[in-house]
């Protein structure tokens, strides 16, 4: 059995709930619904403690001493790719969309929103999406995919990361992440108290005379 069938916790435990669940029907014990949620709610209490890596060791030995074969499903977004781990077994390796690690990672300006746009799309965005470079045009695409609030001026917004030292300028318009981004992303984000972005139009305020 492959170990990259469990190696999302929330996934593998539908398929163990749906083998349980077929041999009950074919044995004629299915349980009530309450008792089967019940069931649930314990398989899952007693795996959180688990690293994924020994709740497929509990899978694969709960479906050989139930002599039930692994069910499979389809590949689902986000997009996955396979690896070969020890003793040659496959594992698939879930890939983030932008959104899903604008929200991981929580960018607090626009500055690292660019850092976190360059990361992206240099080591995490799957072939025919990455690029080594970033330029104004795709922080516009990325930002709106990822929700993230616009700058007034995108077409400064790349050069004032540069400025921050996320960058480096590759040619005109053109700049990629250097190790400060690349540290900023995987080892300093999220922050701890982290607010939300600021809006792109953010109102300024006046004081009354």
């Amino acid at each position: 059995m492959e170990l990259g069938a469990w190696a999302s916790p929330s996934v593998a435990m539908m398929f163990l709930f749906y083998a349980i669940l077929t041999r009950c029907m074919a044995e004629g014990l299915m349980a009530t619904k309450d008792k089967e949620l019940e069931a649930i709610s314990s398989i899952i209490d007693l795996l959180k403690p688990l690293d994924a890596i020994a709740r497929s060791r509990v899978f694969e030995y709960v479906l050989k001493r139930l002599e039930m074969e692994a069910v499979r499903a389809a590949p689902v977004a986000p997009s996955t790719e396979s690896s070969v781990g020890p003793q040659g077994v496959t594992m698939s390796v879930m890939r983030p969309d932008i959104r899903t690690l604008t929200a991981e990672k929580q960018p607090r300006s626009a500055n690292e929103m660019v850092a976190l746009v360059a990361y992206y799309l240099s080591e995490i965005a799957p072939e025919g999406e990455g690029s080594e470079t970033i330029n104004t045009d795709l922080v516009r695409k990325y930002f709106k995919m990822a929700r993230f609030p616009m700058p007034r001026a995108p077409e400064y917004t790349v050069a004032n990361a540069a400025a921050a030292g996320y960058l480096e300028k590759v040619s005109r318009g053109e700049y990629r992440l250097n190790p400060v981004g690349y540290n900023l992303i995987v080892h300093g984000l999220p922050r701890s108290g982290n607010p939300l972005p600021a809006t792109a139009n953010r109102k300024v305020s006046r004081t009354r005379r």
